[in-house]
């Protein structure tokens, strides 16, 4: 798949197939494309926990925000639900760099599962804290973020963005639509010219 029409079908899913089961293999070669990404002075620092037990999986879920634009929803009900996390853990101290080693490596995954027909949603607002103690990861780790991951239940578009309308949401037959601004307003125009060739 060429990398314009990947990125365009790597969006945040947050409603799956819970029923749908991922191998760990298939999240272990997501996770394992990270060995070939760029790495700060190769430092390599981040650590990833594949979460696809039942239990576990049960831990984590109250514990995370779902989608901070859509006042009204929870996050996926019973059935949609994700068929597994991966937990991003970096030690600080490893690395200053860490922050760059966790977006290159996020990115990797996601876009990693996608090619293989898995959906992600990338989940920040959790209680990293209370997640590392159900998991028993150990102090020294930070969580970075949550990936959440299955096989999509739900339809998402991208559309342009007007102005600072930027914010996704839902339509009334549950599309969830993402704007996304354009092209001109991502290019940085000196004020005293254009871009030029």
């Amino acid at each position: 798949m060429k990398i314009r029409r990947l990125l365009q079908k790597t969006r945040s899913y947050r409603r799956f197939r819970e029923n749908r089961k991922i191998p760990v293999s298939r999240l272990a070669r997501a996770v394992e494309n990270v060995r070939f990404a760029p790495s700060p002075a190769n430092l390599q620092p981040v650590k990833y926990r594949i979460v696809t037990r039942g239990d576990e999986k049960a831990r984590i879920f109250p514990l995370l925000k779902w989608a901070g634009y859509l006042k009204d929803w929870d996050g996926p009900g019973e059935g949609q639900r994700p068929a597994a996390y991966i937990l991003i853990l970096g030690d600080r101290s490893q690395s200053k760099y860490i922050d760059w080693d966790y977006g290159i490596g996020l990115m990797t995954i996601l876009l990693s599962l996608r090619e293989q027909g898995i959906g992600a949603c990338t989940i920040a607002a959790c209680d990293r804290e209370e997640i590392k103690a159900r998991l028993r990861i150990e102090p020294a780790l930070e969580l970075a973020a949550v990936i959440a991951a299955g096989i999509p239940d739900e339809k998402v578009v991208i559309e342009e963005a007007t102005g600072d309308k930027i914010k996704y949401y839902r339509d009334q037959e549950g599309v969830h639509h993402v704007p996304k601004r354009l092209l001109a307003e991502l290019l940085y125009r000196h004020p005293q010219g254009r871009i030029r060739d």
